[in-house]
């Protein structure tokens, strides 16, 4: 069990963010000459690129708050879309017209809704784990449990899943919100601010931890079934030693492809319960597959493709060096990612190429989440939108 104060974690990485962003503003804190390309500089975009696919906006709402972290995402069941802003307020909308069928406020909250079995799940900035009725929003239950929650909870008919920031995660009986099992991960030092989403597989939920582990556990029971290094340690500091999972585990095919910052991309054979194939790597997302090809994008906005049955490296691409991009998705057989300037990207996967690009906001677009033959785009001041190919 981890003893790490979380005020002392915060104030360190309030301390070294504060360090960090004074260097930036010191221009004899510069370690390139005057007539030299800043090494960490966003790459501009080639606005004379010609494309052939075209990204149509079918609607858009704006909702209130921040959404620094992109953990707001929208929720779907059938027809309807879910949607919470950091100010607490959560809305029932039509996913086709953008329609609003139903509005709730309760406060201000630390991620975004999921929803599944007939009940939404939010958490609150002080610590509570929060159900609501998905027809009409009226609050079930609420548990305090005792940190925030940054990722959208996974949802069983008996049981959501939370993962805390402070390491733990916890099972909580869905009719009456009491805790059924938790489990303790050991907390590094250092950590950055974020959290991955556990993810339900029939009788087994999947998850990620910053000490860079990923584990297996009896969803009925709480008991580790099995667990794994994504990465190690191998840094002589702590800021080289950070090695935080911050995206979900993606499962697909018996194998488990999990990643984390600084460390690897690792894949896990289910039924031997190890690792069979890992390269270095650093992302805060999740892979994806698509058209035979394993895809990620890494911390520094760099692309890198593998076949998918050799494992061989396909493609990999530095154009968008830097661009803050969010997490990839895969829509009508591409790859859609969006960057800090709010523009939306359509990749051919086959070949890395850009081939349809958007500006749909002058916000960063934090988050996308594809459903059916439409997509869905948040950006940082918590603007919805609504788009196909």
């Amino acid at each position: 069990m981890s003893t790490q104060n979380p005020a002392i974690k915060i104030f360190n990485i309030f301390i070294l963010l504060a360090f960090l962003a004074s260097c930036s503003s010191i221009p004899s804190m510069k370690f390139w000459g005057d007539d030299e390309v800043d090494p960490d500089k966003p790459r501009p975009l080639n606005n004379n690129a010609s494309f052939t696919r075209n990204i149509n906006v079918k609607w858009n709402k704006s909702f209130a708050g921040e959404n620094i972290l992109g953990n707001f995402v929208p929720s779907f069941s059938f027809q309807n879309a879910y949607f919470a802003d950091s100010n607490g307020n959560i809305s029932s909308l039509d996913s086709l017209s953008g329609e609003i069928i139903w509005e709730q406020n309760i406060g201000p909250l630390s991620s975004g809704v999921s929803s599944g079995f007939g009940v939404l799940v939010v958490s609150d900035t002080s610590g509570n784990i929060i159900t609501l009725n998905n027809e009409n929003g009226t609050i079930l239950w609420k548990k305090n449990v005792k940190a925030q929650v940054l990722s959208s909870a996974a949802i069983s008919p008996k049981f959501i899943i939370v993962k805390t920031d402070s390491g733990e995660l916890i099972a909580l009986d869905k009719s009456t919100g009491s805790i059924s099992w938790s489990y303790r991960s050991k907390l590094p030092t250092l950590t950055i601010r974020g959290s991955s989403s556990p993810v339900i597989v029939e009788d087994q939920v999947f998850a990620t931890f910053d000490n860079g582990r990923m584990g297996v556990f009896d969803i009925n029971t709480g008991f580790l079934l099995w667990d794994g290094a994504i990465s190690y340690v191998s840094g002589t500091s702590e800021l080289e030693n950070i090695i935080d999972s911050d995206s979900s585990p993606l499962i697909e095919g018996g194998y488990v492809y999990a990643n984390n910052y600084q460390g690897n991309l690792n894949i896990f054979d289910i039924a031997q319960k190890r690792s069979v194939w890992q390269t270095k790597s650093s992302s805060f997302y999740s892979p994806i597959l698509i058209k035979g090809l394993l895809v990620l994008v890494e911390s520094n906005s760099h692309f890198k493709s593998f076949f998918a049955k050799t494992l061989e490296e396909s493609w990999s691409s530095d154009i968008y060096h830097n661009r803050q991009l969010s997490n990839p998705i895969s829509n009508s057989g591409f790859i859609i990612i969006g960057d800090f300037e709010g523009y939306i990207h359509i990749i051919d996967p086959v070949n890395g190429k850009t081939i349809g690009r958007k500006k749909i906001s002058k916000n960063p677009i934090k988050t996308l989440i594809s459903r059916s033959k439409n997509f869905y785009a948040v950006d940082e001041t918590f603007n919805l939108y609504a788009l196909n190919i």
